[in-house]
């Protein structure tokens, strides 16, 4: 089942990179995107707070805390909604990263 999920974030996410943080396989991009790991009765898929937020209709099934959503091993893994909230991260860090460019330059007046 992990095979499957990194597959699904390695497409959803190719230009990220891979590494573990917290103890767990983590993908990052611009800052971290996702992190994810098994346990004994659930896959742990870690996208953020915001992200939770913004898929909280889908993710509504789900135990769920801020920032943390516990899928069941006993039930087909949603790994369509795994690569939309992945592809959510992209974009959101993608505007972060903009954003903070943006930032430094009107600072030195470049504009």
């Amino acid at each position: 089942m992990l095979k499957k999920i990194r597959e699904t974030i390695r497409k959803a996410a190719p230009k990220a990179s891979e590494a573990v943080h917290y103890g767990v396989p983590t993908f990052l991009l611009d800052g971290y995107l996702v992190h994810y790991g098994a346990y004994k009765s659930h896959i742990g898929f870690y996208p953020t707070p915001g992200a939770i937020v913004a898929f909280e209709n889908e993710l509504s099934k789900y135990e769920r805390s801020k920032g943390a959503v516990k899928f069941p091993l006993k039930t087909p893994m949603p790994l369509s909604l795994i690569s939309k909230i992945v592809k959510y991260r992209v974009k959101q860090n993608s505007i972060k990263v903009k954003s903070s460019k943006n930032k430094i330059i009107n600072k030195r007046g470049d504009l």
